[in-house]
């Protein structure tokens, strides 16, 4: 009994009641909205755009933000509340697409003037515009201080050229929060600049087909002497690097936050399949051999679960946790692959097949040990840090 009340008493360290009413209301959302339809968004390769400003109106795509910018303020723990009911949608694809705000917006927040994040910030929160990050390019993904988009300035403006790729929500996407060369090589010639998509010289190439995250539009981008005004920069000139470092942080723990709901919700599929497929005169469940593998993969999803959760806590708190979000970035997501690769197995054939959300899982759980940063480039900050 004490064990549990322990356990209780973490759970309420992370979660309050008010924690609990918007889980109850995001996940009602959720339920009705999407998961009906997001078989058929998956196929489509997108979902309709109507649902930013379904999502808006509610109040959800402000959780986090600050009100002074249309947000709905709170916690770290609002933000994972949120990740971790778009991501019960089934459809990894979905959450990237409708929270790709959740990573394009923080540089303008942060280093934005009032004027930058009245035009560009309120009317992506209000679900008014779509907004997307542009980092990786076609030549380097987590190289990031070679990046080769360059940015000069002519007069009251900055001519750029260059391209982007892998960039989520970026077929569809009214404005790009974009990193570009302004200064010599390396690290300190870096710049943001919020180029918008109906800049003359500014393109989307073909829809990028994915492995997985199907539901969100992927894009290549390019720039052609897009004439951006000044105006556009965020923060100081040749300051970027420090900013996209600065936001990786948020970006990583959000991916612990995917991949552990990933390997959860594979968890909870293969526990109800086995109870229900039989094999040789009994449930597979009737099997050892499919029970220790089973409370194998349920120890590793909660502690994963709750090493995320203790680190969230303590950047919540204002703590420097670089090593430690690194170590649970790779933590979780290798946790994750083993997971949803022994639910498919606890499946056999019937976990290769599309229309079972544990084939999903696994298909869509294979980018999250590479977007924000790969697992080689997180033990090399692990180790860095040690």
């Amino acid at each position: 009994m004490n064990s549990i009340k322990q356990s209780e008493k973490a759970y309420q360290e992370y979660f309050t009641k008010e924690h609990d009413l918007l889980r109850s209301a995001v996940r009602d959302w959720i339920r009705k909205e999407v998961v009906p339809n997001i078989d058929d968004w998956e196929e489509a390769g997108e979902f309709p755009k109507e649902l930013y400003g379904m999502a808006g109106e509610l109040g959800f795509l402000g959780i986090g933000f600050p009100e002074e910018v249309g947000g709905t303020s709170g916690d770290i723990f609002d933000t994972i509340i949120l990740n971790e009911e778009m991501m019960r949608s089934g459809s990894g694809g979905f959450a990237a697409g409708l929270g790709s705000l959740g990573i394009a917006l923080p540089p303008i927040i942060s280093k934005g003037t009032s004027e930058q994040k009245e035009r560009f910030v309120k009317p992506v929160i209000a679900g008014k515009r779509i907004a997307a990050l542009g980092i990786t390019e076609p030549g380097g993904g987590s190289d990031v201080a070679n990046i080769q988009t360059t940015a000069v300035r002519d007069g009251n403006a900055y001519i750029v050229n260059g391209s982007k790729t892998f960039i989520t929500s970026g077929v569809r996407a009214d404005q790009l929060t974009c990193a570009v060369r302004t200064g010599g090589k390396g690290a300190h010639g870096i710049s943001f600049l919020v180029i918008e998509s109906d800049t003359p010289g500014y393109s989307v190439g073909k829809k990028l087909k994915k492995t997985g995250w199907w539901a969100s539009d992927t894009a290549e981008i390019f720039f052609d002497n897009c004439r951006v005004p000044a105006e556009n920069l965020i923060g100081e000139e040749n300051m970027g690097f420090y900013t996209i470092m600065e936001n990786f942080q948020m970006e990583r723990l959000q991916l612990c936050v995917m991949a552990n709901i990933t390997a959860q919700m594979a968890l909870e599929e293969a526990l109800k399949y086995t109870k229900e497929r039989y094999a040789f005169g009994k449930p597979l469940s009737g099997f050892q051999v499919t029970r220790h593998k089973l409370a194998d993969m349920a120890t590793l999803v909660e502690v994963s679960r709750e090493f995320t959760y203790r680190v969230a806590s303590k950047i919540q708190s204002g703590l420097n946790q670089v090593k430690e979000i690194s170590m649970a970035k790779n933590f979780a997501c290798s946790i994750s692959d083993k997971v949803t690769f022994d639910a498919v197995q606890l499946f056999g054939g019937y976990g290769y097949m599309r229309g079972y959300l544990v084939e999903r899982l696994y298909r869509d759980n294979r980018i999250l040990s590479i977007g924000g940063g790969t697992t080689e480039i997180m033990k090399e900050i692990i180790s860095k840090l040690m």
